[in-house]
Order: C-alpha cells, then sequence, then structure tokens
C-alpha cells in the first residue's frame, strides 16, 4: 500500500514556514537582493566591476553573487540598488490591518 503524499500549504514566506525567528527580515532581504543579482546580471559585469560599481570589496560581490544576502542588512542592499539606478518606492501601511490608510514614499 502506497501513502498520500502529506502536502503543506506556504505562508508565502519560506523563512516563516521554517519557524526561523527573524523570517520577515531574512524574506525582505531575499527579495531585495534577488532584484540586486538581477540587475547586475542584466549587466554582464566582472566582479572587480560591480566592486567598483557597489563600492564594496569583490570579497563582498562574492558574498551578494552567491545569494548571501544575510550578510547584508536591508538599508545595505536598498544603497545597491540606488547605486544600480533604480527607483525605490516603499508603500507603508499598518500591519495589524486595523488602520486602512497607506502611505507611499519615494526614495531617491
Amino acid at each position: 500500500m502506497t501513502q498520500e503524499p502529506i502536502f503543506e500549504e506556504s505562508s508565502g514566506n519560506v523563512f516563516a514556514d521554517l519557524g526561523l525567528e527573524d523570517a520577515d527580515e531574512l524574506f525582505a532581504r531575499g527579495k531585495i537582493g534577488i532584484q540586486v543579482l538581477r540587475l547586475l546580471k542584466q549587466r554582464n559585469l566582472e566582479q572587480r566591476e560591480m566592486s567598483e560599481l557597489l563600492s564594496i570589496p569583490q570579497a563582498e560581490v562574492s558574498l551578494l553573487m552567491d545569494g548571501e544576502f544575510h550578510r547584508f542588512s536591508e538599508g545595505k542592499l536598498l544603497i545597491f540598488l540606488k547605486r544600480l539606478d533604480t527607483e525605490i518606492t516603499l508603500h507603508l501601511r499598518s500591519r495589524n490591518g486595523g488602520d486602512r490608510s497607506s502611505e507611499t514614499v519615494i526614495l531617491l
């Protein structure tokens, strides 16, 4: 007799699904980091050129290219996006859903 596979629906945040304490922060870093990685790959730059563009040591470029986003703060990753000529827009809203008002902030 074969057993039916057991599936569990994801919350949308793999880090939360794994029960990690800082899941929201890791998820945010991952989303921002993936965008940085995409933009860098589109430019077909050498790691030395990436290092100069992002103003970080080449060793840190290697970490970034390996997807080690947890090694960089969200602020640092946002700075990378700005250095890659990306307009950053934040949409702010209440987490608890009680206050439906929201605000959009554009970071230059």
